[in-house]
Parts: C-alpha cells; structure tokens; sequence
C-alpha cells in the first residue's frame, strides 16, 4: 500500500469479473497492516476528471487470511463512483482508508444455534466472508445463505458458495450450510419466487429450508436495499426476534447494502 497520509493509501487492482453488464467483483492487492473482521466493510476512493476524490463504502467478500481484498459492485450508470472504476485496468491504483468499519460480524451475538444470512443483489459481500471464516462454521450448526435477485443470472457466487462446503478447514462440518436463492423476476430450479421478506411472512423460506426461525435458535443478518433491511426487519420483529445491540445482545443485526 502506498502511503497517502496517516490515514489513507491506495491498492493496485489485481483483477476484475464481470457476471453481468451491470455486476462486477474486483480485487486489490491487500497490504499485510490492514485488518479487518470479516463482515466489515472498507472505505474506497477515486478521483474524478477534476481530480477531486469520491469516496464510498465497500463490503470485504474475500477471507481475512487472503493476501488480496475482494469487493462486489453493482455498476450505476451516470453514478459518480462505479463509472470510474468501471474503466479501470488491473494495475492501476485505488485509494483506500486504512482502516475496516462496520458492525456486521458474528461478535453482535452472544449466542444462538443457527445463523441466518439474509442477502440481495451486491449485500452477498460481507455474507461471502463471514462463511471464509472458520469460527463461523464451529460455531452454529446451521448456516443458511439465502440471496435474493431478480433475475437468475445475477447469482454471483453460486459455484464459490458450494465449494465452500468441502474447504479443508471446516469440511468435515460442511454439510451445515444450507444456500437458497430467491428470484423475484425469473424462475429457475431450486430457487423460491418472490421477495425475501413475504417468503418469510408466509412461512415458505423456513418450509423450504426445513428450520423455524425462532428467538431461541435464531440469529440473524440482513444486508441488501434499504427497502429490503426494512421491510425484513419487521418480518422478523414479527416472529419475535429483536435487533441486537451491543449493550443487549438479541437476534437480529442489519446493513445497507448501498
């Protein structure tokens, strides 16, 4: 990482990925002093023509022993930022701060035997590297990902996910992880039509995957849309779970994903 100041410096973009015109996943070269929890996100810059800088927040989906940071990004055309880093090359540099933020990790619940991640469209990231961390899988016996879009080609990740079972670290649990997608506009195999939080208010999510969520059992994360947090936030009020804070520790913890 090259130096800017105490606290910013800037990563070379190593590579690109592009699952759909509109989605795209990149990684930059992780200098060794830069920690993160995994579920956090890390603060991007570039700058525009008139070389002013445009900042944004990126959720981590890569494994906090990888020697790279992986980021997951919808492109917004006319947008200030993903135009920019649209037209990127590997090798050309990105600012970066130097520290990881956020409050989405695994520590916002002092217990609890199955964990819930509830995800739409680019709110997969931090989700990606909660389950790259060992930790995750002796902890809860159950992991269920579920991942909501619109259309089945924006199931990014689908291949990565199921390999995930089968890493050595945690094979012999990896039978644990349940991953269901949600397509509200298509219709595939294996995947539940409609929207996250009415798949929860009738019941047909915990039917499907075959576990009840409950207060007891249940914790739970939620990352996509803002319309998505909120609206599945009073799904789940509705069952009886509370948002966790750190003063009260409950089942529930949730995150913007743009």
């Amino acid at each position: 990482m090259l130096a800017l100041d105490a606290k910013h410096g800037t990563a070379r973009l190593l590579s690109r990925r592009r699952w759909t015109p509109k989605l795209l996943s990149f990684r930059l070269a992780r200098d060794p002093s830069f920690r993160f929890v995994p579920g956090q996100f890390a603060r991007l810059g570039l700058r525009k023509p008139n070389g002013s800088p445009v900042w944004r927040a990126y959720s981590i989906a890569s494994a906090p022993w990888d020697d790279h940071l992986e980021f997951y990004s919808i492109i917004v055309p006319g947008g200030q930022f993903t135009p920019l880093l649209d037209s990127l090359e590997p090798g050309d540099e990105i600012m970066i701060e130097r520290t990881a933020y956020g409050f989405l990790t695994t520590s916002r619940f002092a217990d609890g035997r199955d964990l819930w991640l509830l995800a739409t469209g680019t709110g997969l990231a931090p989700f990606l590297s909660i389950l790259q961390d060992e930790d995750t899988w002796r902890r809860f016996e159950r992991l269920v990902l579920v991942h909501g879009v619109r259309e089945s080609a924006e199931l990014a990740y689908w291949e990565e996910i199921d390999a995930l079972r089968c890493h050595p670290l945690w094979a012999d649990v990896g039978e644990r992880l349940a991953y269901q997608p949600v397509l509200s506009r298509d219709r595939s195999a294996g995947a539940l039509a409609g929207r996250i939080p009415a798949l929860l208010d009738d019941g047909t999510l915990e039917a499907h995957v075959g576990l009840r969520i409950s207060p007891e059992h249940s914790r739970l994360m939620v990352c996509g849309s803002p319309d998505m947090v909120r609206d599945t936030h009073r799904a789940l009020i509705a069952k009886g779970c509370r948002l966790s804070r750190l003063a009260a520790p409950a089942q529930i913890a949730v995150e913007n994903g743009w």
